[in-house]
C-alpha cells in the first residue's frame, strides 16, 4: 500500500507541473510577435465565413462521398450557428442537410426533438425553399 501521503505529494506535483507547464507556453504565445496578427486574421476568417453562410453551394448528387461529407458540414455548421445565436443562419444549413439526407423523415424526427419549437417552426418553413433550389 502507499501512504495517502504520498499520493497527497503526488498529485500537488503533478499540479504544479501542470500549472507550470500552462505559464510556460501562456508566456510563450504572449510574447509571439505575430500572435496578435494572427488572431485578428482568424477573427476576420470567422466573421466573413458567417456573413457569407446565405448561399450554399450543393455538391455532385452523383457521388455518395461528396454528399455525405455536404451533409456533415452543414449539420455542423447549423449547430454552431444556433449556438452562437444566428438562429436564421443555424436554420439555413440544416435545412441543406434535410434536403441532402438520405432519410430526411428520420432526421426530422431528431431535430424536431432537440431543438427549441419555435427554430424547428422556422425549419420547417425553410424546408419547401430549399427543395426548390435542390432541384
Amino acid at each position: 500500500m502507499i501512504p495517502k501521503s504520498a499520493l497527497g505529494i503526488a498529485a500537488a506535483g503533478a499540479g504544479i507541473c501542470f500549472i507550470g507547464y500552462c505559464v510556460y507556453f501562456d508566456r510563450k504565445r504572449r510574447n509571439d510577435p505575430n500572435f496578435k496578427q494572427r488572431l485578428r486574421e482568424s477573427k476576420k476568417a470567422r466573421n466573413s465565413g458567417k456573413k457569407s453562410s446565405g448561399l450554399t453551394e450543393l455538391p455532385d448528387l452523383t457521388n455518395p462521398e461528396a454528399m455525405q461529407k455536404f451533409f456533415f458540414q452543414e449539420i455542423q455548421l447549423g449547430e454552431e450557428l444556433l449556438a452562437a445565436g444566428d438562429i436564421e443562419g443555424g436554420v439555413d444549413h440544416l435545412s441543406y442537410a434535410i434536403a441532402t439526407c438520405g432519410q430526411p423523415q428520420q432526421l426530422l424526427q431528431v431535430l424536431q426533438q432537440t431543438l427549441p419549437p419555435q427554430v424547428f417552426a422556422l425549419l420547417l418553413e425553410k424546408l419547401p425553399t430549399v427543395g426548390q433550389v435542390k432541384c
